[in-house]
């Protein structure tokens, strides 16, 4: 079958890695993709944002599915937009992306279907925002409503900054403006994923990452500077809980709406001392998790895909390798701010002659012979084993081996795991 993916980033190589392996496959292709995507898809220059162009070109390479990996196409329609033109698409409708596209919908929904989750407020309008913060204990934090590429998010330690990030939610520069204020949970955060087809959900393997910039959990929230699974901190019960409060009343509900999910739900999650509770709602694979996910798949990918767009998940199983998985992000000096391109990358099959290794691109060019940075978080540089503490070894032996001068990389990824860990005999 021909497969058109959707993306350019470090999650979408993962992905187009993982489905080529699949003996379904006939063609892959990809849009926009990146320079190292380019080495196992054929990459096509698509407008993602003009639907029809897409609709013509699946129709044309005779496209069997299309696989969404980002989100603002989602939220922006292109799954129904497929639908209607009778073309098979991963990936929910606009109206059930709204779980990742308004923040304020899907705390709305939990309180509707008694999901848990922080405590909170919807505004949209400054002054009353303002207002409420005034009140509130800190630390507190602050989301802007809609799509903010990862970087939406300010836990305020102080009324300055609780400020700050609420003018900065209706000035324009994070979404389209309105704000969710919550209570600050205690805990530890993990990423927790579904299959969902609309009737069912299944499962996937769990994950951890690492959102501030700098060593130590400092520094501002990016879009993933590394992750690992398993996360020690999902354990069974967390998982099992996870499933029967948090998943499965999403599936049922959004039925119940009218608007049923299908595709992958991402369920960013606070392992409290009460158990897990709802920090956020993703309707696409993590990203960096889906590239420690692809790495520990040992089922056919396209095959599970299939089936989640085919609605016939509760037929369907995945199996995992028992090994762990880390992926560490270098990013270009400066990101999540300002940041230059056009930067040399060398030494990529150095590191891939270490064992267990993968290095994903995430925002890199072809100049003529040269591999150049071309965006903020740039290279994954991906390792298995049989420990997280082997995994990481091997991940960072690999880093060492990239001549970029222009980029940087979180030195600790994993810590939370390494603390657990018991070695394996």
């Amino acid at each position: 079958m021909n497969v058109l993916l959707i993306g350019s980033g470090g999650r979408e190589h993962a992905l187009a890695w993982a489905i080529l392996a699949s003996p379904l496959l006939g063609k892959l292709y990809c849009a926009p993709g990146n320079a190292g995507i380019a080495e196992v898809a054929e990459c096509v220059a698509l407008d993602v944002a003009d639907h029809a162009a897409v609709i013509r070109f699946c129709r044309e390479k005779r496209i069997d599915l299309v696989v969404v990996g980002p989100e603002a196409p989602l939220v922006a329609g292109l799954a129904d937009d497929l639908t209607e033109a009778r073309i098979k698409v991963f990936g929910p409708s606009r109206a059930a992306a709204q779980l990742e596209g308004s923040k304020g919908f899907t705390k709305d929904f939990c309180a509707e279907h008694g999901i848990p989750t922080a405590a909170y407020a919807n505004f949209d309008n400054l002054a009353a925002a303002l207002a409420h913060i005034e009140s509130q204990p800190l630390p507190v934090v602050v989301k802007a409503d809609g799509l903010a590429a990862g970087k939406g998010v300010t836990i305020a330690e102080t009324r300055q900054a609780a400020v700050a990030a609420v003018e900065a939610c209706f000035s324009g520069a994070l979404g389209d403006g309105g704000v969710v204020i919550e209570e600050f949970l205690e805990g530890e955060e993990a990423s927790f994923f579904a299959l969902v087809d609309g009737g069912h959900a299944l499962a996937l393997a769990s994950a951890q990452d690492h959102k501030r910039a700098f060593d130590g959990d400092r520094g501002p929230n990016t879009g993933g500077m590394g992750a690992y699974s398993p996360a020690p901190v999902v354990t069974p019960e967390i998982a099992r809980r996870a499933m029967d409060e948090i998943i499965w009343p999403t599936v049922k509900g959004m039925a119940a709406r009218g608007m049923p999910y299908k595709g992958v739900l991402y369920a960013g999650l606070m392992i409290t001392d009460s158990g897990p509770k709802l920090i956020e709602y993703n309707v696409r694979f993590g990203d960096p998790e889906a590239q420690v996910l692809m790495l520990r798949l040992k089922s056919d990918l396209l095959s599970a895909l299939l089936a989640t767009a085919d609605g016939v998940l509760n037929a369907f199983d995945v199996r995992w390798y028992d090994d762990a998985s880390i992926v560490v992000v270098m990013a270009a000096n400066g990101y999540p701010d300002n940041y230059a391109k056009g930067g040399e990358i060398r030494g990529l099959d150095a590191a891939r002659e270490v064992e267990g290794v993968e290095v994903f691109h995430a925002g890199t060019a072809r100049d003529g012979g040269r591999l150049v940075a071309a965006g903020g978080r740039v290279l994954n540089v991906a390792a298995s084993g049989r420990t997280i503490a082997e995994a990481r070894e091997r991940a960072y032996a690999a880093v060492a081996r990239i001549d970029w001068p222009g980029g940087f990389y979180r030195s600790d990824i994993g810590w939370r795991a390494l603390q657990r860990e018991k070695p394996k005999p």
